[in-house]
């Protein structure tokens, strides 16, 4: 079970409601630094909790198949 911080719940909150989302918007929504979001973005991503299209470098919410 991967522990979630504020930072990580309100990335989450804000991609399952508006996402995809790049990085900066992401920084910008949240009123934070893009360094300080790509951390939890890692974090998010290295557990399969979001994904990012290598195109648009858009992240959104992983969805498992069922």
């Amino acid at each position: 079970m991967v522990k979630l911080n504020k930072t990580d719940k309100r990335i989450l909150d804000l991609l399952n409601r508006d996402g995809p989302l790049t990085l900066y918007e992401i920084a910008e929504k949240l009123e934070m630094k893009p360094k300080t979001v790509f951390r939890s973005l890692r974090k998010l991503f290295e557990n399969e909790m979001i994904s990012s299209d290598p195109k648009t470098r858009r992240y959104s919410i992983e969805r498992k198949e069922e």
